[in-house]
């Protein structure tokens, strides 16, 4: 019943999203009464926001007062058999990335940035479309990942299960994950990482501390670790925080940050501007942001005192989670879009990043 109903609000071209964070049963879908798009203006705004990579361009919200909310129960089961899907690439396509990334890396030894993040985006065509299909496989095969679908009839169908959390804020506790480095999952956590992806990732730790220096207190940094993301391995460091409130907006925030160099790269401006003049496509909302907007979270009272009122008293506090959004295709003309990407340092070889985004991209094949 519950898949049904947003198999038909798809059906009747109404925007919804529905969505499952890491680790979790609870599938929640907010179904917006009307298709008008909603953009966000200040931050100041309740709903789950769709962000491009482009920060230039404005970011979707489906608002929680315009929709209605169903949260239901959630167990993965086996993935469905759906489409053959052809894992042979085209030439052309692979000669146009190493080309690409060369380009990149020459950049990079010219001094004009010291990491840059470059994608490319394949078309798999189906011979039958089952949304529903793709969503449950997604589900099912990606326990640890934030899993979504997300539809607006005016911009576009976009499903995906990032490993990514860009970050998380709760009253003034803040939280935020640097991923970088990728290989292939072979059966261990015991892995050997090279100096190139060792680096990659501490530019990304860096320029988030540094960030958020002017913006918290108590800044804490965990030790990196290998965690896995379906068929791949990344190296993760997590950072954690207490904002200085009487400073602290997301607007202020959120531009600093996004995009970080684990999607853009670094200095992020001439990054960005590199990838937005050599990409050959539109990345649109791949390696944007996703995920809820200034939620309201009760959390209980920790007084010590042992009345009855006192233990019954709870705490609302804004709370804000949001995904980085990759491991991500849109659905567009009976095609799925896949997006990959990696990021790109002096050290790169422009064979092996293919290669990296080839195992990428069967991440999203897998569940077609």
């Amino acid at each position: 019943m519950f898949f049904e109903t947003i198999q038909n609000q798809f059906k009747n071209q109404l925007p919804f999203v529905a969505y499952r964070k890491p680790n979790s049963f609870e599938l929640k879908v907010f179904f917006q009464k009307n298709d008008t798009v909603h953009y966000v203006e200040n931050y100041d705004e309740v709903g789950f926001v769709f962000a491009p990579f482009d920060d230039s361009h404005k970011s979707v919200l489906i608002p929680l007062e315009f929709s209605d909310k169903i949260e239901t129960s959630y167990n993965a089961k086996d993935v469905l058999k759906s489409n053959n899907i052809d894992y042979t690439f085209n030439k052309e396509d692979k000669e146009q990335h190493i080309q690409l990334v060369e380009k990149g890396i020459n950049s990079i030894k010219n001094n004009v940035f010291q990491k840059v993040v470059l994608s490319r985006m394949e078309a798999v065509t189906f011979s039958e479309f089952n949304l529903i299909n793709i969503f449950k496989n997604l589900l099912n095969k990606y326990p640890l990942a934030f899993v979504y679908c997300w539809y607006h009839p005016k911009i576009g169908l976009w499903l995906g299960a990032t490993p990514e959390t860009l970050m998380k804020i709760e009253g003034n506790q803040f939280s935020m994950m640097s991923l970088a480095g990728t290989q292939e999952y072979k059966e261990t956590l015991n892995v050997l990482w090279e100096e190139k992806e060792q680096k990659e990732q501490q530019i990304v730790t860096d320029f988030i501390t540094e960030s958020l220096e002017p913006l918290v207190e108590n800044l804490k940094v965990s030790e990196v670790e290998t965690v896995k993301a379906g068929n791949l391995v990344h190296l993760k460091t997590i950072i954690k925080a207490n904002l200085k409130l009487e400073t602290f907006h997301l607007k202020h925030i959120l531009p600093v940050l996004h995009p970080t160099p684990a999607v853009c790269g670094m200095p992020k401006s001439e990054a960005k501007m590199f990838i937005l003049k050599n990409e050959s496509y539109n990345r649109e909302f791949y390696t944007g942001y996703l995920g809820e907007l200034n939620f309201e979270t009760k959390m209980n009272s920790k007084s010590s005192k042992r009345n009855i009122e006192n233990r019954a008293y709870t705490i609302t506090k804004k709370s804000t989670q949001l995904y980085v959004n990759l491991r991500c295709m849109q659905i567009k003309n009976n095609m799925a879009l896949i997006y990959v990407g990696g990021g790109i340092t002096e050290a790169s070889n422009a064979e092996k990043e293919w290669e990296e985004t080839v195992s990428k991209s069967k991440v999203i094949k897998n569940i077609l």
